[in-house]
């Protein structure tokens, strides 16, 4: 697996998951670390399915847990910016549905291996706000971990992701934001909807159709 730091954009009691075994080796952990846990269970599962399985069939198994621990609509409502408002409510749906799509694929298209990688998600969290951040790292044999932390926030359905933070610092929301800018315009996202199902369609290959 090459997990690109641009492409996706101290832990006592640590929830290790182990690729080969998929299991959290502290169990009943609620709240943010909870909800990271499962999905990244579930990620485990796709990254060792690995490429000799189909990239439709890794998205099918992804794609309800992203729905689970990621409150989709929230964070492109935040990338879209002050344009969401004004836009009519079958171009949201559209978008809506075509950025899912696109936040599957990335996550299919960069976790497609394990080879002895281990995800740890830290129990403890920090409070920003009403916000809790979540720890996790990805550790590979022989190589720097990659840090992922997600912003998550309570809503009526559980801990949500709201952002998702690579090194700990760089927002991946804050960076969509800036790139879907340019793309939107006062009650219309066609350009920003076309944009996003052409890299649908790259990272599955041809495989999904946004």
């Amino acid at each position: 697996m090459t997990v690109s730091r641009r492409g996706l954009l101290a832990m006592s009691l640590p929830l290790v998951l182990v690729a080969g075994g998929a299991q959290a080796q502290s169990a009943g952990a609620g709240g943010g670390p909870g909800t990271i846990s499962q999905f990244y269970v579930v990620l485990l599962q796709v990254m060792k399915q690995g490429r000799q399985t189909a990239f439709q069939q890794r998205y099918q198994t992804l794609a309800p847990a992203v729905d689970q621990a990621f409150d989709l609509e929230g964070i492109l409502r935040v990338s879209v910016g002050s344009y969401w408002s004004s836009l009519p409510d079958g171009q949201k749906q559209t978008l809506l549905s075509v950025f899912r799509a696109f936040t599957v694929a990335t996550y299919v298209s960069n976790f497609h291996s394990y080879k002895g990688r281990v995800l740890t998600v830290s129990p403890n969290t920090r409070a920003v706000g009403s916000q809790q951040v979540v720890s996790t790292t990805i550790t590979k044999p022989n190589r720097d971990p990659l840090r992922i932390d997600y912003v998550m926030r309570n809503e009526a359905a559980g801990w949500k992701v709201v952002d998702v933070l690579l090194d700990g610092t760089i927002s991946r929301v804050a960076v969509q934001r800036s790139d879907f800018a340019s793309l939107v315009s006062q009650g219309n996202a066609s350009r920003l909807i076309a944009t996003l199902k052409t890299k649908v369609g790259n990272l599955s290959n041809g495989a999904i159709s946004a």
